[in-house]
């Protein structure tokens, strides 16, 4: 009879097709994939850890979890993801419940792994080699709409942000290997994609030495069946003129833009190791919705970090209302051990 697994995904969608990979590995090896967490016989919870709150998260998640152990049928218990990555040693001092630790790498060893566990061991796997690894996937999402991840890592180094310290240096995947996926996600019934990375725009650099957003985009809308294209996580540096053009005449591509401008004074862009300032960013605003009329914008902004004066702060304020942005999401500086940002006087 074969093994019951039940995964639970914290986090991010880049996360989610992390976990859609690690149930197409283990359906591989003969899992049986079950949604209710008091039928499984291997529970993974697939964790974030990207800011304070998302750390809790995963903990409170973690123990919860270890819980099925007395009331449900848990043999083993695996910590996976972003929180695992960065804190394995934690984790297995900390938390004896976890039976298994493993980074955002290593996937494909997921069998491994749980086997070794099975044995009596207790395996961390956080190795980075570096490279794009590429698995099938199980969709988690509903048929007619599918992530894609074009790109991972990240080398902006915004100085409150640890992903680069946990997912690496960004890599593109290629045109073919991304048109491959799409293709065969679209004969599945998907009608929609939706482009991901840490940074689509930076999309390609390293592969092709040149941003290729814009070319991949114009690729993928060439697919019959495909009724819509989105993109998300846009960084406003590499939003060239190129990819807004393709965007206004590619009939497919949704008239919406994610783009984390994270403040508008200057002062406060320059240590959070960003770009531009209000005057700037309003231009780019404005010239965004010239060329596509009618798109939707929609940003992420960070309050109270290291350092931000009230007059920093009223000027966001400001600008957020001159904007008029159709979506937006406001967080609260989290300081992240080792990044820059944690050591600046100031502190909110």
């Amino acid at each position: 009879m074969a093994t019951t697994v039940g995964l639970i995904s914290l986090g991010c969608s880049k996360n989610r097709v992390d976990s859609e990979q690690m149930l197409a590995v283990l359906k591989e090896h003969g899992y049986q994939i079950v949604s209710d967490p008091s039928r499984a016989e291997v529970i993974i919870v697939n964790t974030c850890g990207f800011i304070q709150s998302a750390k809790e998260e995963a903990i409170s998640t973690l123990f919860e979890m270890a819980g099925y152990k007395q009331t449900g049928c848990c043999r083993l218990l695996v910590a996976t993801g972003c929180f695992a990555q960065r804190y394995p040693e934690a984790i297995r001092e900390e938390m004896p419940e976890v039976d298994v630790i493993m980074g955002v790498n290593d996937y494909q060893k997921l069998d491994q792994a749980i086997q070794e566990a099975a044995k009596g061991g207790r395996p961390v796997y956080t190795d980075d080699d570096g490279k794009f690894h590429e698995f099938g996937r199980v969709l988690t999402t509903p048929k007619y709409s599918a992530y894609i991840r074009i790109g991972e890592g990240c080398d902006n180094w915004c100085s409150y942000c640890a992903i680069p310290m946990i997912r690496g240096g960004y890599r593109s995947r290629t045109m073919e290997s991304i048109e491959e996926e799409a293709r065969g996600l679209v004969e599945n019934g998907a009608k929609e994609l939706i482009l991901i990375a840490q940074d689509t725009t930076r999309y390609g650099i390293d592969l092709y030495g040149e941003y290729s957003l814009a070319k991949l985009m114009r690729r993928l809308c060439k697919i019959d069946g495909l009724k819509w294209l989105r993109v998300l996580y846009c960084y406003p540096d590499a939003l060239t003129d190129e990819l807004l053009e393709t965007m206004a005449e590619e009939e497919k591509i949704v008239k919406y833009i994610d783009l984390p401008l994270q403040h508008a004074s200057a002062r406060v862009l320059k240590r959070m190791n960003r770009t531009g300032d209000r005057e700037s960013l309003t231009a780019l605003m404005k010239k965004i919705r010239e060329k596509i009329p009618g798109v939707t914008l929609r940003t992420t902004l960070i309050t109270g970090f290291p350092g931000e004066t009230e007059e920093e702060f009223t000027e966001l304020a400001e600008f957020v209302k001159d904007i008029e942005f159709e979506r937006l999401g406001c967080f609260a500086y989290s300081q992240e051990e080792g990044s820059l940002a944690a050591k600046m006087e100031g502190q909110v």
